[in-house]
C-alpha cells in the first residue's frame, strides 16, 4: 500500500496533468516581477506616508500557507527577501479555468500575482490579487513539520528544505556572504591583491595534514587537493607582489566534527616587510571592523558568553597558558618521553605514537583552547610546531608565531615567515625525517601525508632568489562565521557540509 507521502505525490502529479490538459504551462520560461516582497511592503509604507501614488505590484514566491475564508482565501508567499500575504477575494467570480487552477494550487507551489497593496484590519501587509500565474508546480510536499524543520540530518542533506522552512538559516548564509565581502573590502583597501593559486598540486605542502589524492590521466601523475595556499602565495611575494591574499576552499582528509569539515574556506594573506606583530594588529582591526560593518556592534553573543572583539585583544605566551590550564610547563619536558611521563603523572591519557609537538598541541586543544572565550593571541610557539616560521632573536627554540582564539575556537594562525632558504631546507628535512620515523613506527602511513619522501624543491628554489621579510596569516572563515552567527557547529555555516552517505 502506498505511503501517505506517496499518495500526496500521486495527487500532485494528477493535478499537474489536469493543469497541462487545460492548456496551461506549469513551468513557464519567465515572469516579470516588479517588486520583491520586501519592496512591496516598503511601497505600502510609502503609500501610507503619502510619498507614493501607484499601488500596483507584481510579486512572486513560494506558497507557504493557504487559509480559506468563505468566498475568499489568504495565502502567504515567500521570496528571497521575505514573506507577504495575498488576498484572493470573490473566488466564485473567477473564470472557470482560473478557479480550477486555484483549486489545484498546493503549499510549496511557486506563483506570481498582480494586484494592489493594502493593510488588513489585523495590520498585515497584503496584496489584493487581481490575477495570478502558476510558475512552478511542486510535486513533493514540504516535510510534515516544514515550519521550523528541525531534523538535523534532513537540514544538512537537503539544505534547500532547510532554507525553505527556516528563514533564520537563510539569514546565516546572507551574513556569511557579507562577512566575506567585508574581508575582501578590508584587504583591498589596504593594498592587497587577491589571487588564485592551484587547487591541484604535485606536492601537499604548507601544512602538516593528510591530503586528498587524485590522478591526472593525461599527465599520468598523482596530484593532491591543496591543504594550504601558503607556498604558492609566498612564491608571489618573491615575485614582487608585496601584499597578496587568497580566499577559497582548502581540503584536508582528516576528521569530521562540529569544528572540522574536510573542505573549508581559508583566508591566507602575506605582507612583505611585516612581522607577526603587524599581522596581529591587522587581524584584530579587520575582525572588529567586520563586526561593526555587518552586525553594527563589536560584541557578539556566542552560546552563554558575550564576546567583545574590540581591540586590543589579549596577548599571552603559549607556554604560560598551557601551564595555567593543564598544570604542565612543556618547556620543562623538552622530549616526548619526558612529556609523556609528566602527563601520566597528571592522570592524562597519553598516545605513545605522538611526537613532542603533537603532545603539546594536544595539551593546548584539550585544556587551554576551550577556556579562551575572549579574543586572545597565544604567541611564541616551539619551532618544532612551526617549520615555516622565523625564530625569535636569541631564542632558537621559539618561533614568532601566534594563533588567535575566541569562543573556545581557533580562528587564525600566523607567522613571521621564515625567509632563509638554507634554514628552510633544513627544517623541511627535519620534518621529513619525523614523518618517516612516524611511518616506521606505524603512527602514520604513506597515504596519510602523500608521498612522504617529497619536498617542494621548486619552492626552495624560489626562496633562493630572495624573499623579503614577510608576515603571513591564515583565518578559518567558517569558524569566524560560527562566532558571528552564534552557531555551535561548523555544519550550520557551510551550505553543503560533508556527510556520510546513507547506506
Amino acid at each position: 500500500m502506498p505511503s501517505r507521502l506517496e499518495q500526496i505525490a500521486q495527487q500532485r502529479l494528477e493535478k499537474l496533468d489536469r493543469i497541462r490538459a487545460a492548456g496551461i504551462n506549469p513551468y513557464p520560461h519567465r515572469y516579470h516581477r516588479s517588486h520583491t516582497a520586501r519592496e512591496a511592503i516598503a511601497l505600502l509604507e510609502s503609500l501610507e506616508a503619502g510619498s507614493a501614488r501607484q499601488d500596483k505590484v507584481n510579486v512572486a514566491g513560494r506558497i507557504m500557507s493557504h487559509r480559506s475564508m468563505g468566498k475568499s482565501a489568504f495565502m502567504d508567499i515567500r521570496d528571497g527577501s521575505g514573506k507577504i500575504q495575498l488576498l484572493f477575494q470573490n473566488l466564485n467570480q473567477l473564470e472557470e479555468d482560473k478557479l480550477k487552477l486555484f483549486k489545484d494550487l498546493d503549499i510549496g507551489d511557486i506563483i506570481g500575482v498582480e494586484g494592489s497593496v493594502l493593510r488588513t484590519r489585523t495590520g498585515e501587509p497584503t496584496v489584493r490579487v487581481e490575477s495570478f500565474t502558476l510558475l512552478a508546480k511542486a510535486l513533493r510536499p514540504l516535510p510534515e513539520k516544514w515550519h521550523g524543520l528541525s531534523d538535523v540530518d534532513t537540514r544538512y542533506r537537503q539544505r534547500y528544505l532547510d532554507l525553505i522552512s527556516n528563514p533564520e538559516t537563510k539569514e546565516t548564509f546572507k551574513l556569511r556572504s557579507q562577512v566575506i565581502f567585508a574581508i575582501r573590502q578590508f584587504l583591498n583597501q589596504r593594498g592587497f591583491i587577491e589571487v588564485e593559486t592551484p587547487v591541484l598540486q604535485p606536492d601537499a605542502g604548507g601544512a602538516l595534514a593528510r591530503p586528498f589524492v587524485t590522478h591526472h590521466h593525461a599527465l599520468d601523475q598523482d596530484l593532491y587537493l591543496r591543504i594550504a595556499t601558503e607556498l604558492h602565495l609566498k612564491r608571489l611575494v618573491i615575485g614582487g607582489f608585496d601584499k597578496v591574499y587568497e580566499l577559497g576552499r582548502t581540503f584536508r582528509n582528516e576528521g569530521i566534527s562540529t569544528k572540522h569539515n574536510p573542505e573549508f574556506t581559508l583566508l591566507e594573506s602575506y605582507e612583505a616587510y611585516a612581522d607577526y606583530n603587524d599581522v596581529m594588529k591587522m587581524l584584530e582591526t579587520m575582525v572588529s571592523g567586520i563586526c561593526q560593518q555587518v552586525l553594527g556592534t563589536e560584541e557578539v553573543k556566542f552560546g552563554d558568553d558575550t564576546i567583545s572583539f574590540k581591540p586590543p585583544w589579549q596577548r599571552r605566551q603559549l607556554a604560560e597558558v598551557v601551564a595555567e590550564y593543564s598544570g604542565i610547563d612543556f618547556r620543562q619536558s623538552p622530549s616526548a618521553d619526558l612529556l609523556r611521563v609528566k602527563m601520566k603523572e597528571k592522570g592524562m591519557e597519553v598516545d605513545p605514537q605522538k611526537n613532542w609537538a603533537q603532545l603539546v598541541d594536544g595539551l593546548l586543544s584539550t585544556y587551554a583552547e576551550p577556556r579562551l572565550v575572549q579574543p586572545t593571541f597565544l604567541v611564541d610557539y616551539p619551532v618544532s610546531m612551526s617549520p615555516l616560521a622565523k625564530t625569535r632573536p636569541g631564542q632558537e627554540r621559539v618561533a614568532e608565531r601566534f594563533e588567535a582564539f575566541a569562543g573556545g575556537l581557533e580562528i587564525a594562525n600566523a607567522f613571521t615567515e621564515l625567509n632563509d632558504p638554507v634554514e628552510q631546507r633544513e627544517r623541511f628535512k627535519a620534518q621529513l625525517e619525523t614523518k618517516k620515523k612516524m611511518a616506521r613506527e606505524g603512527a602514520i602511513s604513506a597515504e596519510d601525508y602523500g608521498e612522504i619522501e617529497t619536498i617542494d624543491e621548486d619552492f626552495l628554489t624560489a626562496m633562493e632568489y630572495g624573499m623579503p621579510p614577510t608576515g603571513g596569516l591564515g583565518v578559518g572563515i567558517d569558524r569566524l562565521v560560527m562566532l558571528l552567527t552564534n552557531q555551535q557547529s561548523i555544519r550550520e555555516v557551510i551550505l553543503f557540509p560533508q556527510l556520510k552517505e546513507k547506506g
